[in-house]
């Protein structure tokens, strides 16, 4: 079993930036894959980031390749999402995902989610 706690949203205005924390409890944070996702009103869940088990691998949505990096420090089992360039179609709450298998998180499908942390960029 795996809890997520996300943190680190917030307001800030158009070309500013965030980092976003996901902490992992449970001792195996290290076997899994981790993930950033985020859902704007009106619209469905949308993949962000990914990244495996040892930080090596990292996958990007299209939108924001170039201004968001994921990283992770499996020390503190934790994940995060450094955020720049925000731009207001970045409003979103944003999720934090946790599976053993990276094409399964990526899907979507994902076996551990957080309860999400609002970001909004206003402009």
């Amino acid at each position: 079993q795996v809890q997520l706690v996300e943190s680190g949203g917030g307001l800030v205005q158009v070309g500013g930036s965030l980092r976003l924390s996901c902490a992992a409890s449970g001792r195996t944070f290290s076997t899994y894959a981790m993930g950033w996702f985020r859902q704007a009103p009106g619209k469905e869940r949308e993949f962000v980031a990914h990244i495996n088990w040892s930080g090596g691998i990292t996958n990007y949505a299209d939108s924001v390749k170039a201004r968001f990096t994921i990283s992770r420090d499996n020390a503190k089992n934790t994940v995060y999402l450094q955020m720049n360039s925000l731009k207001s179609e970045d409003t979103a709450v944003y999720y934090c995902a946790a599976d053993q298998g990276g094409p399964k998180l990526r899907a979507g499908a994902a076996d551990y989610w957080g309860q999400g942390t609002q970001v909004t960029v206003s402009s």
